[in-house]
């Protein structure tokens, strides 16, 4: 080695010091320069905000959609009553009927099998406005079935336990709401013992779901793998799919995924819902993150209202410990920076990073303060706020965003409804502002839809009009401003 010249070791460090302060000041930038550009956004709306007030609106909607008891989500697209839908719908109704609200969740525990199943969708009255009804999930044939009103044979997000605590809190009426949950927290125990011993086989702390419905995100691109694995005779469907006369279909799944979500409804007939039999040759089997993320936000919250109301239930807290620490070391991803889903039929994970993975698990406050910095750096630094709405329900830069197709690209307004609430639990206050805002600004200026466009050259409403639990939500956050 020549005097005056640096070993080669030595200039490689450097190099790779001086890269990382370049990384650094990059990320400097980028962040000042979205804290200024919500900071405009935030003064530009503050002198906007009365523009459009869709109080009456959401309240009417609400009122139109009620069905003696419960309320559907829209009056022509969802006829009946829908599980994680009548979470939403009863927190907002909350605020302004009570006695509706207790109601709403009433008429859910109608619905519930012998074996705690609570179905995604119960039937109270018959309807021809939507496919597949009672006749094609023949959820009779599970033993544990109760006759009337007939369900579908499938779940839904487990929201209600944090529906219920949230209600409980906010009631005015407290005495009512004790007895409530003394009636309601042993069936909802039914339920999540049934999820864990029934869908977590391995006992791992993370139950699995058989059909993409089950997630809530019918469509979305993390189901893509395991749905390819089911083959099926390419029929029409368009004759008996409800949904095409009311929507356009660009903004529904299309006829191949409908054909392989009635195949996975076929097989659980086959096997007469037997969950054992059931999983065996189920080619759809994943532990998905949303689901995982509500049921520990469930689980902890009946665990606190335990508690509080006198009676401890210790197995809420041992499922929510568990199921928060086998996400954190089972489904997080450094590489993506977000909790990605595992497939058990394949045994491995899938690498399909969505935007609704890492916004629900903050929510759920699944992520350590390491890990949410990781996915605020990743997904919201970098996001481009001039262009689109936050948050989309899939990034749009990836292939398989599709802006006005369901849960492949629009926003959500429950999303949006987690996603700020999960910004603020970790002191990202400014991000979860701008999230409220852009959910407000959406609702206010486009009207109380199911999901909306995020490019905001292009923004509208999508899907279904009058939908419950968008009006539901909104008047929720209007309290949380």
């Amino acid at each position: 080695m020549r005097v005056g010249t640096l070993p080669i070791t030595r200039m490689v460090g450097m190099e790779r010091n001086q890269a990382k302060m370049t990384q650094v000041l990059q990320l400097k930038k980028m962040i000042n320069h979205q804290v200024l550009t919500m900071q405009k956004n935030l003064i530009s709306r503050r002198r906007t905000a009365k523009k459009s007030n869709r109080v009456s609106e959401a309240i009417t909607v609400l009122e139109s959609n009620w069905r003696d008891g419960y309320t559907v989500p829209s009056p022509y697209l969802y006829p009946f009553q829908w599980l994680w839908d009548s979470g939403f719908i009863a927190l907002g109704l909350s605020h302004f009927q009570e006695d509706r609200a207790w109601s709403e969740l009433e008429f859910l525990f109608k619905g519930q099998w012998q074996n705690g199943l609570i179905p995604h969708i119960i039937f109270h009255k018959e309807s021809e406005l939507y496919f597949p009804g009672p006749d094609v999930w023949q959820a009779h044939k599970e033993s544990h079935a109760i006759e009337t009103p007939a369900s579908s044979g499938i779940i839904q997000p487990p929201v209600m336990g944090f529906i219920v605590e949230e209600m409980y809190h906010g009631a005015s009426n407290k005495e009512l709401a004790r007895v409530k949950l003394l009636e309601w927290i042993p069936k909802l125990y039914q339920f999540h013992a049934y999820l864990h011993n029934e869908r977590d086989p391995k006992n791992e702390g993370l139950i699995y779901i058989r059909h993409n419905w089950e997630s809530g995100l019918d469509n979305s691109p993390m189901w893509d793998r395991a749905l390819e694995r089911i083959e099926t005779m390419e029929q029409d469907l368009s004759s008996v799919r409800k949904d095409l006369a009311k929507i356009d279909a660009s903004n529904r799944p299309t006829n191949t995924e409908y054909q392989k979500y009635l195949w996975l409804v076929d097989h659980f007939k086959a096997n007469n819902y037997f969950e054992s039999e059931i999983r065996k040759e189920c080619p759809f089997l994943i532990q998905d993150p949303v689901i995982n993320a509500l049921l520990i936000k469930s689980n902890y919250a009946l665990y606190r209202l335990s508690v509080e109301l006198g009676d401890p239930i210790e197995e809420f807290k041992i499922w929510a410990d568990a199921g928060k620490k086998a996400m954190n070391s089972k489904l997080w991803s450094q590489e993506y920076s977000n909790y990605l889903g595992y497939d058990l039929y394949a045994d491995k994970i899938i690498p399909e990073s969505v935007n609704t993975s890492f916004m629900v698990s903050l929510y759920a406050e699944i992520p350590s303060a390491e890990q949410a910095q990781e996915i605020v750096h990743t997904h919201l630094v970098p996001f481009d706020l001039d262009g689109y709405y936050l948050m989309p329900s899939t990034p749009y830069k990836s292939e398989k965003f599709d802006p006005k197709r369901y849960w492949r690209g629009p926003v959500w307004i429950n999303m949006n409804w987690m996603f700020v609430q999960g910004l603020s639990s970790y002191k990202y206050n400014d991000w979860a502002n701008q999230v409220h805002l852009d959910t407000m600004e959406l609702i206010e200026q486009f009207g109380i839809y199911e999901y909306y466009h995020p490019q905001k050259n292009l923004t509208e409403g999508c899907g279904s009009s009058h939908f419950s639990w968008t009006a539901a939500l909104y008047l929720d956050l209007l309290q949380r401003m």
